[in-house]
């Protein structure tokens, strides 16, 4: 059975993995799988004494410095899922900024290595702050404030928590916008890499695209790539090519123009799959295209290939050594601002040591890579279906030809010391004039907001349960009309008339619960478990469903196409998606619910259409089968047998 990565486990404290138990009273009948979900346990007294300090009006420093965060343990007050009393119910996490600002300083013109934005110290609650002491301090070091970052990226990289920002709605597409319409640099336009989830197709913002070139582009190319692949099973052999179509579809359905789609590629991101066989794809545009961009919504990963590209092929040798990695986090609208590095130029030397490097690596077998490497697959396993290989070419490895990352910690590169070490910063590399004069650049940008998502709704500790960043493990049901199932309580849907049992093949984080109802009881269900245990997300009781929009309804009519193929996908918004299979020509309806202002898709033709058939037996007494969780898969690794 799955477990979950070691890695995200040492994050969340004191956890445990989800494991099968046995049902309660079930001896003769089979046993029922069902999911422990990850919890936090902190100590009670702790809960209190934080509760207490912030009541008083003392949440600041003291808490920060001297609580349990500081001492590397969760937040006590948010561990145990309680409200936070400085804000109404409902609202995303209130951290505010810590330390005092001074309005006299001027704006320093240098980007916060992490996320973008310009260091200030002016403002608390602007983008790029650093408190006016620390400013000052590094303002003083040899390497002035270059290399440092501000605040928030500092909480998001240690404890994974957000500052609020005051921001202009609009402002990420501004960014965008006006970085798209310079004016092209070596004679030609740039390469636009957009990055999509392909857990969310149909994409809801790339249908923007052109709105953001404006109607003068002059993109040399337009490359799309589909991320996130290894969270999803092989329903079937070819699936990947089946992928790829419903990424084709979603651009032809966009209607882009104005710059020439050159490709569609599938990669992970975080795993690395599909990485090498990009890369190779973007040496070939060196010649017909200047720099390059990396657009998307925001989660959809593009900071974090950003920091796979910087340790790649395609990055200029010296460059990891003076530009820092991209701040990642699950919080939308990480990157403020745009972040960059330079492109090495693929002459014909280079590209020919590359592709040996690429045979090479790709005539050894899992037997023939060090405990080291190993040790790394495993831990990629773990996170996905499909696992890639990222390696370097023209820099000497101490150990290992693999780029050594923490698919969990990736861009995590702040020293752990949060306090000025003028040693350490005098010691970083520059680029020299020669370097950087005609370097062309691969820029990360910030994300476009995507609306009517339900994340918009939710807060950090709920986003990290609604966002899976595990290989999803299919749970499928088998309900007769008059049932209901429940995901979180993010959506819901009603099988209201058929003439047999369907199957409902649930897609979403495996952190969020399922449950199954009649319709006699939902409505009573979900008023009593809302915000509680039982349905998880969201979390904090009946003062946070006071201010968290209600469930609306749309209806569905579908007609099977077969009990091993999926008739459409019932897209629950961000939250997740579920499968619908039928006997062939039998009709449903169906009732779909996801929260007011949310968007709710049905995904005609289904994502995975044979997801329904990665199951187990049946559990005996309940509607649910048994889950089974496909193996993973490593490309550029000779396969000697199945292990």
């Amino acid at each position: 059975m799955h477990r979950l990565a070691p890695a995200l486990l040492a994050r969340l404290g004191r956890a445990r993995p989800w494991l099968p138990l046995p049902r309660r009273g079930a001896a003769g009948r089979g046993e029922e799988e069902r999911f422990v979900f990850l919890e936090y346990e902190p100590d009670p007294d702790e809960v209190a004494a934080v509760a207490a300090r912030r009541r008083e009006g003392k949440p600041g420093r003291e808490r920060r410095e001297r609580g349990p965060v500081a001492a590397g343990r969760p937040d006590p007050l948010v561990a145990a899922g309680r409200p936070d009393p400085l804000v109404a119910a409902g609202r995303p996490d209130p951290l505010v900024a810590v330390g005092r600002p001074d309005p006299s300083v001027p704006p320093s013109g240098v980007s916060c290595s992490g996320c973008g934005a310009e260091l200030q110290c002016r403002d608390g609650a602007a983008p790029g702050f650093v408190p006016a002491e620390k400013y000052r301090s590094l303002s003083e070091g040899a390497a002035g404030l270059r290399g440092a970052v501000c605040q928030r990226c500092w909480w998001l990289t240690r404890y994974g928590r957000a500052l609020r920002l005051q921001l202009p709605p609009e402002q990420h597409r501004q960014v965008v916008s006006a970085a798209l319409r310079r004016p092209p640099r070596h004679g030609r336009g740039p390469l636009l890499l957009y990055l999509l989830d392909v857990l969310e197709l149909p994409d809801p913002v790339l249908p923007q695209l052109p709105g953001l070139l404006g109607p003068d582009a002059t993109a040399a190319g337009l490359l799309v790539v589909g991320n996130k692949v290894d969270l999803l099973p092989a329903d079937s052999p070819g699936h990947l090519g089946r992928l790829r179509q419903r990424v084709a579809a979603a651009c032809a359905q966009a209607g882009l123009h104005g710059a020439p789609l050159v490709d569609i590629r599938l990669v992970s991101a975080k795993t690395g799959f599909g990485l090498e066989g990009l890369i190779s794809r973007l040496q070939q545009s060196w010649k017909c295209a200047g720099d390059v961009y990396l657009l998307g919504a925001t989660n959809s990963g593009k900071s974090t290939l950003f920091n796979i590209l910087l340790y790649s092929d395609y990055c200029k040798t010296r460059a990891p050594d003076i530009i820092n990695r991209a701040t990642i986090s699950s919080w939308p609208g990480t990157t403020l601002n745009l972040l960059k590095f330079p492109i090495i130029n693929p002459t014909c030397d280079r590209i020919f040591r590359r592709q040996e490097r690429l045979k090479e690596e790709a005539t050894k077998t899992e037997d023939q890579l060090s405990s080291e490497e190993k040790k790394y697959l495993n831990r990629l396993k773990k996170q996905g279906y499909l696992v890639g290989r990222v390696g370097r070419t023209f820099q000497q490895q101490k150990s290992s030809s693999v780029v050594d990352f923490d698919p969990d910690m990736l861009s995590y590169s702040i020293d752990e010391d949060p306090r000025h070490s003028p040693g350490k910063r005098e010691e970083r590399e520059e680029f020299s004039d020669n370097e950087v004069k005609d370097a062309r650049w691969c820029f990360d940008t910030p994300g476009i907001i995507k609306e009517n998502c339900v994340l918009n709704l939710l807060t950090e500790k709920e986003v990290k349960l609604v966002l899976p960043t595990q290989a999803i493990i299919p749970r499928t049901f088998i309900l007769s009309p008059g049932m209901v199932l429940f995901l979180a309580a993010l959506g819901r849907v009603d099988y209201l008339q058929g003439e047999k049992p369907a199957w409902f093949t649930v897609m979403a984080s495996n952190l969020l619960p399922v449950r199954i109802a009649t319709l006699s009881n939902a409505d009573a269900i979900y008023e009593k478990h809302a915000a509680e245990e039982y349905l998880k997300v969201p979390m904090g009781g009946e003062e946070r469903m006071k201010e968290f929009p209600p469930l609306v309804p749309q209806d569905i009519t579908l007609k099977g196409v077969g009990t091993t193929e999926a008739v459409a996908d019932i897209k629950l918004s961000s939250a997740g998606w579920v499968a619908v299979t039928a006997h062939a020509k039998e009709e449903l309806l169906l009732r779909a619910y996801t929260p007011r202002g949310t968007a709710l898709v049905v995904r005609e033709p289904p994502l995975l259409p044979y997801i329904s058939t990665i199951r187990g037996a049946r559990i005996a007494g309940t509607a649910a089968y048994r889950t089974k969780r496909p193996p993973s898969t490593v490309e550029n690794l000779k396969i000697t047998g199945r292990r």
